[in-house]
Formats: structure tokens, sequence, C-alpha cells
């Protein structure tokens, strides 16, 4: 994926040589140019020599704070320690350069729209908030190489999210993503406007496609991160015996993605809501372990996967969603959890959070992503409020 990302801001990307110690390669001859007049500067006989060789060492020592940020900063990249790993620009980055660390927390946007609502800014807000050493990518398939959106963009959720320094938005390009993958064949004969579910089929064949080749943790946009996830390989429990696809993690390369890919096209059936997503993972989890029912908030393993128990991110169950649209008495301290699954699929009726409802939901948004809260859902209403005044 040679695209590059919709989330500029002034600057330019960090300051380093390309070429130079890349992957034990021998460097490149710039670098040893650059390197030759660092140690072994010319000083010819001169009437100025001293002032000309005080030019030159000022050079000379430019010239090795330069590499030296370059080395700093390429160990940043690999180990987060030091500093913040996240570059100072975010302008024409590739997805490449952060998918390949396999740290990254990634959303995918299937439908047309360019404009994220609260609740997909919500779940990306607080996913950066949660895991700040790590890039946070969403991909949106609405976005090509010809969109021009910045930060003062009128999408007030995109300005919003690109404005956070580990958020990185990227077009979904889905040819590319299946690129050497088994979904590219079945990619290439589907006819998405005769699918039924298109937009939540295409949705899982791509995050297996982008955790398969990078890595990472695959999120959907109704999931609110309240907590870090300590796993790296590891399903999601709906319930006992049954995984969902709503959020998972492995690193790159690992044999069970690469299965699901293979069953997601030998079982394809895109009229059955569910059967390339959790369903998939539930009888691909059930061909290689026992699963059992969960006694208490333990977690079970199986062939080094975790298969984590509902608690972790479905403590309300998916026929109770509304509660998280209701008031409580009491509310749940969620002690068990990781991130919250919102069930947006079952919100047929469009609930949404409105500010001074003191709904559970409302309260999450004021917590773990406040900004949004601000922006989208309070100065939203207060926006609207000003507009119907002045209409009347």
């Amino acid at each position: 994926m040679l695209q590059t990302a919709w989330v500029p801001s002034p600057g330019s990307w960090a300051l380093r040589e390309p070429g130079c110690h890349r992957d034990g390669k021998k460097p490149s001859w710039k670098c040893g140019f650059v390197r030759t007049i660092i140690r072994h500067p010319c000083l010819r006989h001169d009437p100025k020599g001293p002032g000309k060789a005080r030019m030159l060492k000022k050079i000379q020592i430019c010239l090795c704070c330069f590499f030296l940020l370059g080395i700093l900063y390429e160990i940043s990249l690999l180990s987060g320690c030091c500093f913040s790993y996240m570059p100072m620009s975010k302008h024409f980055l590739t997805p490449e350069q952060f998918l390949n660390l396999g740290k990254s927390i990634i959303f995918l946007e299937t439908t047309e729209r360019l404009e994220p609502p609260p609740l997909v800014s919500c779940s990306v807000e607080s996913a950066a908030r949660i895991y700040q050493d790590r890039p946070i990518i969403l991909f949106m398939k609405g976005l090509t190489n010809d969109t021009v959106l910045d930060l003062n963009s009128s999408y007030t959720a995109f300005s919003l999210l690109s404005s956070m320094k580990n958020v990185f938005i990227f077009p979904l390009q889905m040819e590319t993503v299946f690129q050497e993958t088994p979904l590219l064949q079945w990619y290439n004969e589907v006819v998405p406007e005769q699918e039924k579910n298109w937009v939540h089929v295409s949705s899982d064949a791509s995050r297996l496609a982008l955790i398969w080749k990078y890595g990472g943790i695959y999120m959907d946009t109704d999931v609110i991160s309240i907590r870090p996830i300590p796993e790296e390989s590891f399903l999601a429990a709906q319930k006992s015996r049954f995984s969902s696809n709503g959020i998972f993690g492995f690193p790159a390369h690992h044999k069970f993605i690469w299965d699901c890919m293979e069953n997601f096209v030998l079982k394809y059936n895109g009229n059955i809501w569910g059967n390339q997503g959790p369903f998939l993972m539930t009888r691909m989890l059930k061909a290689i372990c026992n699963l059992t029912d969960f006694k208490g908030t333990e977690d079970h393993s199986c062939q080094n996967i975790s298969f984590l128990n509902p608690q972790r991110f479905y403590p309300i169950p998916y026929p109770a969603w509304g509660q998280y649209y209701e008031v409580w008495e009491k509310s749940p301290n969620f002690n068990h959890s990781y991130a919250l699954h919102l069930w947006n699929f079952m919100n047929h009726n469009r609930k949404a959070v409105v500010a001074g409802s003191n709904t559970l939901a409302e309260k999450l948004y004021k917590v773990y992503c406040p900004t949004t809260y601000k922006d989208l859902i309070q100065n939203a209403e207060l926006r609207d409020f000003t507009h119907s005044g002045d209409a009347a």
C-alpha cells in the first residue's frame, strides 16, 4: 500500500537519510560521502584559513547532530523508548511506515462516508488515549488519492481525529490489501452490487488481511477502549464457546489468520450475516481447540491463542445492548474489561448520546473520549440550537 495519508500538518517527515544502515545492507554512496566529509575535512592552505576552518567545524558539528538525531529516531521507532516514535509531521506518510512495526491498532470504515459519526470518533479517540505509544490507524473506503481534506475541513470528526498525534487516516484500497493473500481471487470474482451484506463482508475480509500482513490489534468502530489489552495473540469470546471478530490481535503472518482467510473463501456465503465474521472465527477456533464454558472471569488458552472471557469486551451482551443508552442508578465499574462493545449493529433506532442525559454511554464518552464528547456532542447541540434560533 503506497498511498499517502490525509492528515496533514505543517512541517515535513523526520530528518533522516533512508539509504543509511537499512536492514543490515551496505550504506549508500551518499552516506559514505557525507561521513567522509565529516571525518576528513579537506582544509586547504588559505590566507583566511582560520575562518574557513571554523566554518567547516560548524558544518561538521551540524552534520554530526543531524545523523545522531536520525539514529535516535530509528531507535525510537523500534523500541518506543527515549521519546514517542510519532513523527513531527504526518504529511505524506504511507501505512507501511507504521503497520510494519506490528503495533498498530486498526479501525475500518467500509462505507463511503467521510465524516465519522460520534461513536466512531469516540472509538478511535479512546484507543489513541489508552495506547499512546502505538499508532492508531483508521482506514476509510471513502477516501481516495484525489480526496483533499485537511485539519480545517468542514468534517468536524475528521478534523478532530486528524489533530491527534498518534491517529493516522488512510484510504482503504481493498485490491492492494488483498494482494498476496487467499482473498485476492475471491475479491476479483465477487460482485459487490449483488452482495447483500457487502459492507460487513468486505470489512471481515479486510481486517483478516491487514492483521495477517502486519500484525497488531483490530477493533470495530463501536468499541470504546478503557484499558490496555495485555495479550498479543487473542480472540474475544462473545459468550462461552463462541468467538466474535469485532476485536482480535495477532502477530504478523500468524497461521491461524491465514487459515481463516482460506476458510473465508472456501466456505463463502455472503447471504448469511456473520458467516465470514464471528461464525468463521468460531469454527476455526473449534477446529484446533476443545472449547468449554467460562465459569467466572477466567480466560482460556489453546495453541498459544488466548480466548478472552466475555467480560473483557462484552460485559453487556447483545440482547441487552440498549442498556448503554439508559440511565443507571449505579454505573458498573467494568473492572474486568479492556474495552466495551456498544453493539451499534443492533441500534436500528439510531439511539445516540445526548448531552445531559446521564446515560451510561454519555458517562463513557465523558471519561474515555472527552474531545469527541465536547466537539461532537455538546458543541453540536449548541450549534443546532444557535442555527434554530437564527432560523426563527
